[in-house]
């Protein structure tokens, strides 16, 4: 019988553990949270300072069950969750559930590695009752926000919506930019370039120059009439070389991700989720089996907000670089990246905990999606210790000449790689070469097309995960944790849906928005929710008490709050008629508001309750059908098509015909 008790969140976790520690120690699985506020009520008495009423989660009553009986068996206990907020209030609750049985100890890790595990263990240390603290306060101002507004929605608007502190204003970022997007007033520009090569070459290489100035003024073209009037003055033109300039320009490696930004790549580079980015990073860190049984975590923790790095990590990536692609390749100096104010600089970057365990090495061992994200991690770890990659510029201005009005002036640019640097392993950073003829000043060129054109102006672009996990940072919003199950949860609630590769906030986003904006204005203020996130994190510094951060949020939260629940008006009392008549009583149909958006509902309801989904108008394909095809959702949130028919016709596509 092991005399010491390992208590982690996972299974995959324990299974990599237990193959550092030996026979002495004998690891389990909490299977994540065990304690939580219940789900049935609020849980937290305002009126005792804010004292939270925690219960053990119904589900895991086996669970915990079962770790009192090993606590009775072990001398000593380990608690060894991830070392965030999180893990730091999962081992408060066991500790508090557990303390009367055995010694209890915190242990805590960057990686899991056996040098890593074996070394925590070595140095135990107490429970950061500043992190618990933090991680209490945001759930306690979650259930404040969520348990408030949630019944106040189900009232004016309809039952099943919810509201959330950082959920409701990252809807309210996707609300705003729709409106910009709806304002927008495109305006009309043209182009003009000429392709151009030089005179009496032999073999032809063409260029394309682009129009830079008119009489040595930038001016933008605004209609076709003027673009032909340039034309035709330009066909009398004569081109010459006016000016050559080249110029060395260095592109720098990034820092090694953290999780903001490996999301945001994930994205950008795979088409991965947040959340599945977040799923993958979860398994290479808790453990993968390689080659003789041997399992270890690939990577660091993936949620941290810091670009750190340790001195033996980075001594041996930068041996690696030397060993491996030769000392040119390897930065002059040890790079030490900075990171973003606030960062909990405790983690480190996310970066491979063996550079050596190349991803062609471990390939055979990963999944298809756990490879794409590990290259991408190693590739960007290890080019941030190398030298930037080396372009030559070159700036070639051409004027015209000859009996025409006005002089015109183009300009073409052009880049080669010198040196490939950091781009040697970072094939995620694209770029293009343009390489011009051999030309001098002066030379008269040839002239083969003058080609136009037109564009208009883009409103700002819908978010992508990417984008918006990005400017959730950049506000403060948020922190490394919370990316992912926000972009989750505001999908499933329908507030907003994946378009292609965008996401929209849908009616229902927009009039939940609409109302808590009037009415609720402090808490969806972006301002307001990133100064909170900032006293979580004083609260984990020590320099914040927690208590005093809730009072003093909560007393214009209830006064907002009491005003809401007489003023608000009720959406969901609203009908608007439709030409069409129900089905089964003859009664006349309304537009409803309903738990996904509009609807179709019989006037006579609830005395007749027939409904139907608003369809999209497109008739359904299938031949003698005359069913329409309807909007719908899956339980992933993606939208797609089927016929208003179902389940006589079970036609579905993922696009309108039209689109």
């Amino acid at each position: 019988m092991s005399k010491n008790l390992v208590i982690v969140e996972s299974l995959a976790k324990s299974k990599t553990i237990s193959k550092f520690l030996g026979k002495n120690y004998h690891i389990v699985a909490s299977m994540g949270h065990l304690v939580d506020l219940p789900k049935s009520k609020m849980g937290v008495d305002v009126e005792n300072n804010f004292t939270p009423e925690y219960k053990i989660i119904p589900k895991k009553k086996k669970i915990m069950a079962e770790l009192k009986k090993q606590a009775k068996t072990h001398e000593n206990i380990y608690l060894a969750a991830d070392p965030d907020r999180e893990g730091e209030a999962i081992c408060w609750h066991l500790y508090n559930e557990l303390k009367d049985k055995v010694s209890i100890y915190r242990v805590s890790f960057n990686e899991i590695t056996k040098s890593a595990i074996l070394e925590a263990f070595k140095n135990p240390h107490n429970i950061n009752k500043n992190k618990v603290d933090a991680q209490q306060a945001r759930r306690i101002l979650d259930r404040l926000v969520g348990y408030s507004l949630s019944p106040l929605l189900w009232k004016k608007v309809t039952r099943g919506l919810s509201a959330g502190r950082v959920q409701s204003v990252a809807v309210r970022l996707m609300v705003e930019r729709e409106k910009e997007i709806e304002k927008f007033k495109p305006k009309e520009y043209w182009d003009i370039e000429c392709e151009l090569s030089k005179k009496n070459e032999s073999e032809i290489k063409k260029f394309k120059a682009k129009l830079f100035k008119i009489n040595n003024k930038k001016e933008r073209i605004s209609n076709e009439r003027k673009v032909n009037d340039i034309k035709s003055e330009l066909k009398d033109a004569v081109f010459f070389v006016d000016n050559i300039k080249k110029s060395k320009k260095r592109r720098f490696p990034k820092p090694p991700f953290k999780t903001s930004t490996l999301q945001q790549s994930a994205y950008n580079t795979f088409k991965f989720t947040a959340r599945k980015t977040m799923r993958i990073a979860q398994q290479l860190y808790e453990g993968i089996e390689l080659k003789n049984s041997e399992v270890t975590g690939l990577i660091t923790y993936m949620r941290t907000d810091s670009f750190r790095i340790s001195k033996q990590a980075r001594d041996a990536i930068r041996k690696f670089i030397k060993n491996e692609y030769g000392e040119e390749y390897l930065s002059q100096k040890p790079k030490i990246y900075k990171s973003t104010k606030g960062a909990q600089e405790a983690h480190e970057a996310i970066r491979p905990t063996y550079v050596d365990k190349t991803p062609d090495k471990v390939k055979e061992y990963l999944s298809k999606d756990q490879y794409k994200l590990y290259n991408l991690i190693w590739q960007q770890f290890t080019s941030s210790q190398m030298q930037p990659a080396l372009f030559e510029n070159t700036q070639i201005l051409i004027k015209t000449s000859g009996d025409i009005k006005d002089e015109y002036l183009f300009k073409a640019t052009g880049s080669v790689l010198k040196f490939d640097g950091y781009l040697k392993i970072n094939k995620n950073q694209e770029f293009s070469e343009v390489i011009f003829p051999d030309l001098n000043e002066s030379e008269e060129l040839t002239v083969h097309d003058i080609i136009s054109q037109q564009h208009f102006t883009n409103p700002p672009p819908r978010f992508t995960e990417a984008s918006l996990i990005k400017e959730l940072e950049k506000r403060g919003i948020g922190r490394p944790s919370t990316y992912a199950p926000t972009i989750y949860t505001i999908v499933l609630r329908d507030y907003v849906r994946r378009f292609k590769s965008y996401l929209m906030p849908t009616d229902l986003g927009k009039v939940v928005t609409e109302l808590l904006v009037d009415y609720f204005p402090k808490i969806l203020d972006i301002e307001f929710t990133a100064g909170m996130e900032e006293k979580l994190d004083l609260i984990e510094a020590g320099e914040e008490y927690w208590v005093d951060v809730l009072k003093n949020f909560y007393v214009s939260f209830k006064e907002a709050l009491d005003t809401a629940k007489v003023e608000m008006k009720k959406i969901n009392k609203k009908v608007i008629p439709v030409d069409k008549k129900c089905p089964k009583c003859g009664a006349q149909m309304v537009i409803k508001w309903g738990r996904w958006g509009k609807f179709l509902s019989c006037s006579r309801f609830p005395d007749c309750k027939y409904s139907e989904s608003l369809t999209t108008g497109v008739k359904c394909p299938i031949k003698g059908c005359d069913g329409e095809l309807v909007q719908r959702r899956s339980k992933k949130g993606k939208i797609f098509y089927g016929c208003s028919n179902y389940p006589k016709c079970k036609y579905t596509t993922n696009k309108l015909p039209e689109e």
